[in-house]
């Protein structure tokens, strides 16, 4: 992914450029002071008439100095009318401070005493020359310096000798040194200093970068010193910029110090990469050697790059700063600044957003080439990194961010500090928060965000699940949240701790890894309840725990053992539900589910049944340990195997304790392949029901069997036998007879 803002440097930067080249283009004459033509002719003042045979001249002085002066090779007057034709004509115009040197000059005029016009037939020329010692000088002197002036040409020029007013309809040519342009119409009033090119002003510039300047209308004034186009609008080869209006302020000599345009400012590069920045102002402050020192562009500011990952961009302003040699050393980006980078491919009228940044001020940095090095926000800032489903997003927040970028322009490195923030939104469901002191992104070959480490501690939260670390590491590719350095997870009165902790931040899952224990306190006695049903902590411990978040449920797998006062059961794998006090183990039969009941005997010594299986499920309400394969149970010289087994328990009195409670067993339902064996005697069957009550077992089914090393073997339709003594109860029926089998000594 290319990061956002290394495509909206080229935009940046061609602002500044695009509003550089005005100044070069259509105002480059006023470094030649272009905005002095024709000044300074003074107000009512009396005329000077000399009349020779073989010249003419008209000048006009006030307070000792000479405000421009009317030369002709030769005059032919005409009595009707006071009408003369002047020959070979010269107007040099001083200004009423001596700081011109402007000067008319064309073959023929025609001259009206009593209007006191000079008309032009024909083409007239026009130079525009800056006198800056004629205040000092004497009355008259060109200037010491002779420069290139900024040359006119145009036709029917009117020169009016009591006002000092020059003007023409025509096509006014002009030619500075490192542009030619034209006009339609030129008009100077002297009393207000002001010089007007009318309309369709066009300028192009040589040099290696052609460009072309339109305007509708430029008006140069002297005070302030500045020149103000009307709909300008700049074209280079890959680059346009407009505005409704600009204004050029210019030095004491004439030189341009800054550019204001304003009234929907456009600018648009059409590179590799069409792109467009559009603000309401814009304002060039330039040095005092004709280079841009800083554009300033504010009002809804709004940038666009397009191409397969278009960009957008929004800011209240936006101030470009240059070096000396022109180079673009920095950007700033403030009042509600946003960048907006989207999925490739993406529809015009369906944009999909891939990354965004928001922040109060976005300062970029660029290398001495001009390359973007380094961005830093100011401000609380966050980055948006939408989700796969609709809805979803990841926001990255922080005090501060700084960002590297590589040669390319694409993101290198992330680092967010105080207050790092990571903040999953999914639909429906609260946020899930880290938070750490600071966080580091990295990033992969294509500039997207890879993962995100959070260091100095963290802490997690989601809704009621928290969650603590020295480190998390944040992937995104599954937005799993990586926990290690002594984690711990914490979900009502259930604490977890483990080596490694994996949160993922879309289902809510966790999985903890590697010397997992977990402790469920704060529990409440439960008098209907047995094996779970004390108020005592219940611990179990695994390699591994995985904890959904739709449920209360939590997987420990990998030698897991689950234990509350004396009672435990330890298998391979054990789901527990904290809420119903309910478990399901499942084990093999070389790693079978072990489960031990801690019994107290009639003696008042205490005993414990040992159940084995490979399949074991217990609810607390039920009292009822289900247990499936490879069934045994084994307690006191008595075993009992089978494939299917349900051991039902007492419940807890009201008056026990947590140091007395005990999952008393209350009866065994055992069923197929019934083996039950005892010191002196074995029992086959399908059906066994053992009471603990009175020791008692009756087996049906199959049908059973006992053998007695001493009695031999007995079959019957159900037998009943005793723990603590040798009695047998045999019953049948006539279609299964009782048969005794009895062993006789020889």
């Amino acid at each position: 992914m290319q990061f956002g803002v290394s495509q909206l440097r080229r935009w940046f930067a061609a602002g500044a450029i695009l509003f550089a080249s005005i100044v070069a283009g259509v105002f480059f004459y006023a470094r030649h002071r272009v905005q002095n033509a024709l000044t300074e002719v003074p107000e009512k003042i009396g005329l000077e008439v000399q009349q020779t045979a073989t010249g003419f001249t008209v000048s006009k002085s006030e307070q000792g100095r000479t405000l421009f002066k009317l030369e002709a090779n030769k005059a032919v007057q005409f009595k009707q009318g006071g009408q003369a034709e002047l020959h070979d004509v010269t107007i040099t115009l001083y200004g009423r401070d001596s700081s011109r040197y402007d000067r008319i000059y064309g073959s023929n005029f025609d001259y009206n005493q009593r209007s006191g016009e000079a008309i032009a037939r024909g083409e007239v020329q026009i130079d525009l020359e800056a006198n800056p010692e004629g205040s000092i000088s004497p009355d008259q002197l060109p200037p010491q310096a002779r420069k290139d002036p900024i040359h006119l040409k145009t036709s029917g020029l009117i020169f009016e000798q009591r006002t000092g007013d020059v003007h023409t309809g025509n096509q006014v040519d002009f030619r500075l040194p490192q542009a030619t342009g034209s006009a339609v119409g030129l008009n100077y009033v002297a009393k207000t200093n002001v010089l007007t090119l009318q309309s369709h002003v066009e300028l192009e510039t040589s040099g290696p970068e052609h460009t072309r300047i339109e305007a509708a209308q430029a008006v140069v004034d002297k005070v302030p010193r500045q020149v103000e186009l009307e709909h300008p609008r700049l074209q280079m080869v890959d680059r346009m910029g407009q505005a409704e209006r600009a204004t050029l302020f210019l030095r004491p000599d004439n030189s341009l110090d800054r550019v204001l345009a304003w009234g929907k400012v456009t600018i648009q590069v059409n590179g590799h990469r069409q792109a467009t920045l559009l603000a309401d102002q814009l304002e060039l402050t330039m040095m005092t050697s004709n280079t841009p020192r800083q554009a300033v562009f504010t009002g809804a500011v709004q940038g666009a790059v397009a191409g397969d990952e278009p960009i957008r961009s929004e800011a209240g302003r936006v101030v470009v700063d240059f070096s000396t040699n022109r180079r673009l050393t920095k950007v700033r980006a403030e009042n509600g600044v946003k960048l907006t980078q989207y999925q490739p491919g993406s529809a015009t009228s369906a944009l999909r957003e891939k990354l965004a940044v928001r922040a109060p001020i976005i300062d970029f940095f660029f290398t001495p080439e001009s390359r973007l090095d380094l961005a830093v926000t100011s401000g609380a800032a966050q980055i948006a990194l939408p989700g796969s489903t609709q809805g979803r997003e990841v926001l990255l927040t922080a005090g501060e961010f700084r960002t590297r970028f590589d040669d390319s322009g694409r993101l290198r490195t992330l680092h967010g500090a105080p207050d790092a923030r990571i903040v999953s939104k999914n639909p429906g469901e609260g946020d899930r928060i880290s938070v750490s002191p600071a966080l580091d992104g990295e990033f992969d070959s294509g500039g997207e965000i890879s993962s995100i480490l959070q260091s100095g501690g963290v802490a997690y939260v989601d809704d009621t699940r928290k969650a603590w670390s020295d480190h998390a590491r944040y992937t995104a590719s599954d937005q799993v949240l990586l926990l290690t350095g002594s984690p711990r997870v914490t979900e009502g009165a259930m604490t977890t701790t483990a080596r490694t902790m994996r949160l993922n931040r879309v289902t809510g899952d966790a999985v903890a890894e590697g010397d997992v224990k977990s402790t469920y306190n704060d529990l409440k006695p439960q008098p209907g309840g047995a094996l779970l049903a004390s108020a005592s902590p219940i611990h179990v411990t695994a390699r591994t725990m995985t904890m959904h978040r739709a449920a209360a449920v939590a997987l420990y797998t990998g030698s897991a053992r689950l234990w509350q006062d004396a009672n435990t059961v330890e298998a391979p794998s054990i789901e527990f539900n904290r809420d119903r006090r309910s478990m399901v183990a499942r084990g093999t039969p070389s790693q079978p589910v072990s489960t031990a009941l801690a019994q107290i005997e009639k003696n008042g010594n205490p005993v414990s049944v040992a159940l084995r299986s490979s399949f074991l499920s217990y609810t607390d309400g039920e009292r009822r340990v289900h247990l499936e394969e490879n069934v045994s149970a084994n307690w006191d010289g008595v075993t009992i195997t089978c494939r299917r087994m349900d051991a039902f328990l007492e419940p807890r009195g009201q008056e026990e304790t947590s140091a007395t409670s005990r999952g008393r067993l209350e009866k065994i339902v055992a069923s197929e392949q019934v083996v039950v064996h005892q010191t002196s005697r074995q029992a086959v069957g399908d059906q066994l029901n053992y009471t603990v009550s009175d020791d008692r077992f009756v087996l049906t089914g199959g049908p059973p069997s006992i053998f007695d090393a001493e009695r031999g073997k007995i079959t019957g339709v159900s037998l009943t036998f005793y723990r603590g003594d040798d009695r047998v109860l045999v019953e049948g029926n006539n279609s299964s007879p009782t048969v005794t089998q009895t062993r006789v000594a020889r």
